[in-house]
């Protein structure tokens, strides 16, 4: 009897060593093709993003057989100046000096969610862009740990300017229209390296939700973000804020957060 319980307990043994052995081949395989797939997107254009292809999903659940996405890349340099200091001002104005995270925002968020009000989150544009492009949407500890690592590894391997170059392009600016060029051209009739401080202004104050604000026709209250996304972007000083040296504690810049996360 004791021969048989000693041989029960080492197959149990094994068998728990084997599913261990196989997790860490699982989660070392994950870590490895992940690492691969965003030092190859330093220098490839994503061809789509896990927003668009759920997006899509979406309409072909909804029955909309006539759905498009509009996507179309653009480089950094074929874009306005106007519109990434925009994008700053509005979504994460330490976005320059910052290695991913925003401490600061995030434990403000937390004091303030704590304290009982209105949900606040506290992305970056770099964590948002690791949601947008690799990721789906929802709340969920998960898409938030996956969220993390991928944030980590854009910050690692990737530029501050192609974080932006790549947000810019994998943006929602409305109901399937994706990224600067695309936005410029269904809302303004231009290329999206003609648009000026205005235009820039009035795409970054739909992104909290392009879906129910439009840019070609702002409510008042797209309107009002945008005269402060301007003012803001003047504060900071223009474009020449996204290559400066980061600032003294005294004339760091408060962080803007509008989205729920």
């Amino acid at each position: 009897m004791a021969r048989n319980a000693d041989t029960a307990v080492a197959t149990r043994a094994r068998g728990w060593r084997r599913v261990l052995r196989w997790i860490l081949v699982a989660v070392s395989a994950y870590l490895l093709a992940s690492a691969v797939l965003v030092l190859v997107l330093r220098w490839v254009p994503p061809p789509t993003s896990a927003f668009m292809l759920a997006r899509k999903l979406d309409a072909m659940a909804e029955g909309r057989s006539d759905f498009r996405i509009d996507y179309r890349w653009r480089a950094y340099d074929q874009v306005s100046e106007a519109l990434p200091i925009a994008l700053v001002a509005a979504e994460d104005q330490r976005f320059p000096h910052h290695r991913g995270f925003d401490w600061e925002a995030i434990e403000t968020a937390w004091r303030r969610n704590r304290a009982g009000h209105r949900v606040h989150g506290a992305s970056t544009i770099s964590q948002q862009t690791a949601k947008n492009l690799f990721l789906w949407s929802g709340r969920s500890w998960l898409r938030k740990g996956m969220e993390v690592h991928f944030t980590v590894l854009i910050e690692a391997l990737w530029s501050k300017q192609r974080i932006l170059e790549v947000y810019l392009n994998v943006a929602e600016f409305g109901d399937g229209v994706y990224g600067a060029e695309a936005a410029s051209m269904r809302y303004f009739r231009k290329p999206a390296a003609r648009l000026d401080a205005r235009e820039s202004a009035l795409m970054a104050a739909v992104l909290p939700s392009p879906r129910t604000m439009s840019v070609a026709q702002p409510s008042p209250y797209v309107r009002r973000t945008a005269s402060w996304v301007e003012r803001q972007v003047r504060q900071l000083g223009g474009a020449a804020y996204l290559h400066s040296p980061a600032p003294g504690p005294e004339r760091t810049p408060r962080a803007n957060r509008r989205r729920k996360d």
